[in-house]
């Protein structure tokens, strides 16, 4: 029997690769091969990256007659709802109808709008909805950090008076209004999944039940790990930035620290910095820049990458640094690494102190704290036997089609449930 799976994402990884678009796609590759599975890829998108067309919200990607791509640029970021109510839901409506999907899986509410999850259970009403909560979106109106607004304070727990200090011009009562607005199509997903225990216990601290969270760690596609750097003299020098530079990734931290390096004579090291600043402000792009300037020649700016550079990228690289400052949930930067067999140096904190192992797979460094982080570098390098001690410690992160039929396993134990649910009200 064919299970249709629709697997609905706030972007496409062709136009934005972030981590929950790329997983989301990979995932929906894994049941395209399988031939009791019938996938549709649904992304939305806006004026960034794709403009509306006259008569159809519905575009496509490429030539795949499989993805399809939805503008849905009227979004209110506030309270995560599609306010194009006549543009959206007749569109999405037929698509529902057309395809009727067994299991609607949403990695993002993001452009679509929390309402689709309703619009889903009106028209589909024995279609299970299978949500992931990559992020903290539904939580946090600070674009789902849970960081506050002034400072550098990381926030544990979203009130309405808490999150009023955040936005000073937005009463306590509309962050009331929004967590109930939220919470109350949420109620309707049928399981969430976590990629981390870490997420998972912020969720269930925030009100949703425990029992209706599964936690699966995301997976990456199987790869022949790069071969390591010969390094004649011994010293693993070279540090590898991977993903987009922004404030939150702690890239300012970094390169702070590459300063405090050179400052203490560690000369013969190297950072190499992948990824773009896209959409940043004018005031972090001259930070970063000037950071960079002073950091030069040992600190290499290589510009944005594709997935399939990654392995060369690997190969020139000792070690991976993922210094964020925010959470984060499940990083797919340390599974790259990992895959690849390069120990991490990362924040002690979220989704990443649950992904590396301190002293197994990789060094855990206090949030924030240039100094520390230099020092943990130089550490890096000048241990005798540390690096090859990390290196053997590393697991290599699930296959994509193990993870894939993990999520295929709880799709029909949900569809056996609502068998079930459907022969009791006929016999009754």
């Amino acid at each position: 029997m064919t299970t249709r799976v629709l697997v609905v994402a706030h972007n496409h990884p062709d136009f934005h690769p972030g981590g929950t678009e790329i997983l989301a796609h990979d995932l929906f590759r894994e049941y395209r091969s399988l031939p009791d599975v019938e996938a549709l890829f649904l992304a939305a998108t806006n004026n960034l990256h794709r403009g509306q067309r006259p008569g159809t919200s519905f575009q496509s990607p490429g030539g795949a007659p499989d993805e399809v791509v939805m503008w849905c640029g009227h979004f209110d970021q506030f309270n995560l709802s599609q306010v194009d109510a006549y543009g959206v839901v007749p569109h999405l409506v037929s698509l529902l109808e057309d395809f009727r999907p067994d299991i609607v899986h949403i990695h993002h509410v993001l452009l679509m709008g929390v309402e689709f999850i309703a619009l889903v259970r009106r028209i589909l009403p024995n279609a299970r909805i299978v949500m992931t909560l990559h992020d903290y979106y539904p939580i946090c109106a600070h674009d789902g950090l849970m960081m506050r607004t002034t400072g550098k304070e990381r926030c544990d727990h979203a009130t309405p008076n808490r999150c009023n200090g955040c936005f000073p011009n937005v009463p306590a009562d509309r962050f009331l209004l929004r967590e109930l607005y939220i919470r109350t199509h949420l109620d309707q997903v049928h399981r969430f999944v976590a990629p981390s225990r870490f997420l998972k216990e912020r969720f269930v601290s925030w009100g949703l039940p425990s029992g209706l969270i599964e936690v699966i760690p995301n997976g990456r596609p199987a790869v022949v790990p790069s071969a390591h750097r010969a390094a004649s003299s011994g010293r693993r020098s070279v540090f590898g930035y991977f993903g987009n530079l922004n404030p939150w990734k702690g890239i300012s931290v970094l390169l702070k620290a590459a300063q405090r390096l050179i400052a203490d004579g560690v000369g013969d090291f190297e950072l190499r910095l992948h990824g773009g600043a896209p959409f940043q402000a004018k005031e972090f792009v001259t930070t970063v820049d000037n950071l960079l300037n002073a950091t030069e020649p040992q600190v290499l700016r290589l510009g944005p990458y594709g997935r399939e550079d990654i392995p060369d990228l690997m190969a020139s690289v000792d070690w991976v640094v993922v210094p964020s400052v925010w959470w984060e949930n499940a990083p797919l930067v340390i599974q790259e690494a990992f895959a690849h067999r390069r120990p991490v140096i990362t924040s002690s904190i979220g989704g990443m102190a649950e992904a590396v192992r301190d002293g197994i797979d990789g060094l855990h460094v206090r949030p924030d704290d240039p100094s520390l982080l230099a020092r943990t570098m130089q550490q890096a390098i000048e241990t005798p036997g540390l690096w090859e001690t990390l290196v053997a410690g590393i697991n290599q992160p699930a296959d994509m089609a193990v993870v894939a039929e993990r999520h295929l396993t709880l799709y029909r134990s949900l569809l056996k449930g609502a068998d079930i649910i459907e022969l009791k009200a006929n016999a009754a």
